[in-house]
């Protein structure tokens, strides 16, 4: 059979938001490119399969990215002295711009891929720039590596320098149909997602069209919402008769319901807000390490959790430095221990089950049946060896993988796997 095989070894994986699954010594079993469950004892209909041994390796789900910026990872690390709307400006816009040279956007892509593919992320949500060929592509060297991705072309009408802003909302409407178009025709893995920048860089008709799009091609939704408070009150400026800044969303279709939307940051969404987003089932992609880098705060994801919001980690790529969601999860623990102590003591820290969850089942949902090892799942895992991380104790099966969260970087990843395929380090 295709993609069919049995991994063993240490498996670790989400019961819900609240426990994690471990497996001292376990099987799990793929069946062309679908997990089949979690097994300490190898049944006798998968007897025949191929076995993988990863004993004493641990095997977790690959985790989702929901939010980064692809033509930003030129830039990570550097201009971190500047808050939000300042660093789009200096920073942003500038380099985005430089994607209309194809020969530059190659070289840059080729790194983001190179270095997305040696990561434990099996499926993200990426922007791209405005320009139509430097996002196909992008597309075209993320279908080359294996990882499953939404990839979006960037909107935006106003407010944006000339050399980098479209025209009108009508070319880029038009801009972005062709690309969904041909989008579609070339690539399998690679999905087109709308991508309005913000509701500052977008003009009403332009998010009003772009949510027709969406409902006519079927397609996903990302953006930006509450991250920064002079952003908010920009907002409320553009927009003075809405209700709060996700109703701009909302009125142009592009917040839930009919169409399935990530939000990124929610750092100070108001009480409205969390109500139109818990009803229209948006996902919030929680980027703890971009909060931090750009001064936008921290993000109250106790509540959010406790709500039961659908909720997922982004790198943010280039207001985050690190392309890993084990580092994520460890940036998410830290804030929230942050937030608990000198903002709110009724909202308590970011455990170690929840994190995880966010990285793999949270943010996998975004994408369907992933980030579990259960029944009827897309068979997403990652194969991980922290033997470098050198201890006389006796760990336990959480005890390692709490260590690898917080030492990622002395962690090798073995072997990744997305929807049963074995993809290429």
């Amino acid at each position: 059979m295709n993609n069919s095989f049995v991994l063993k070894g240490a498996v670790i994986d989400s019961k819900n938001q609240d426990t994690l699954r471990l497996t001292k010594q376990g099987y799990v079993v793929c069946v062309n490119g679908i997990c089949e469950g979690v097994f300490e004892e190898l049944p006798e209909e998968y007897q025949d399969l191929e076995i993988r041994d990863y004993t004493d390796y641990l095997i977790i789900p690959g985790m989702s990215d929901l939010h980064l910026h692809a033509p930003q990872y030129t830039y990570r690390g550097l201009g971190m002295d500047l808050e939000l709307l300042e660093w789009l400006e200096v920073n942003t816009f500038p380099e985005e711009s430089r994607y209309a040279d194809l020969d530059y956007a190659e070289k840059a892509y080729e790194l983001f891929t190179e270095e997305l593919l040696h990561t434990t992320t099996t499926r993200a949500c990426v922007f791209a720039t405005i320009h139509k060929e430097a996002t196909l592509l992008l597309m075209d060297r993320l279908e080359q590596s294996g990882i499953k991705s939404m990839v979006g072309k960037v909107n935006m009408d106003r407010n944006a320098p000339d050399y980098y802003c479209e025209k009108s909302a009508q070319e880029s409407v038009q801009m972005t149909r062709e690309w969904i178009i041909e989008a579609k025709q070339r690539f399998k893995r690679t999905i087109p997602v709308i991508t309005p920048r913000f509701v500052p860089t977008c003009s009403d008709e332009l998010l009003k069209q772009l949510g027709n799009l969406a409902r006519e091609y079927d397609l996903p939704v990302q953006s930006h919402i509450s991250e920064n408070l002079d952003e908010i009150a920009w907002v409320k400026e553009l927009c003075p008769k809405i209700s709060c800044y996700g109703d701009v969303y909302h009125q142009a279709g592009l917040f839930g319901n009919d169409v399935r939307t990530v939000m990124a940051h929610s750092v100070y969404s108001s009480e409205e807000e969390i109500k139109l987003m818990k009803e229209n089932q948006v996902f919030i992609a929680h980027c703890p390490q971009s909060n931090t880098n750009v001064a936008s705060g921290i993000a109250p994801v106790r509540r959010y959790l406790d709500d039961n919001l659908r909720i997922g980690l982004g790198t943010d790529i280039a207001g985050g430095f690190s392309m890993s969601i084990l580092r994520a999860m460890a940036d998410a623990i830290q804030v929230s221990k942050l937030r608990y102590r000198i903002v709110d003591e009724t909202q308590k820290p970011v455990r170690l089950e929840e994190a995880f969850y966010m990285a793999t089942a949270g943010g996998g949902a975004f994408f369907g049946k992933v980030g579990k090892f259960e029944k009827g799942y897309e068979f997403d895992a990652v194969v991980l060896d922290d033997h470098a991380l050198k201890t006389p104790k006796e760990l336990s099966l959480r005890d390692r993988l709490e260590r690898i969260v917080y030492m990622s970087e002395q962690c090798q990843i073995i072997d990744k796997y997305v929807e049963g395929t074995h993809l290429l380090l």
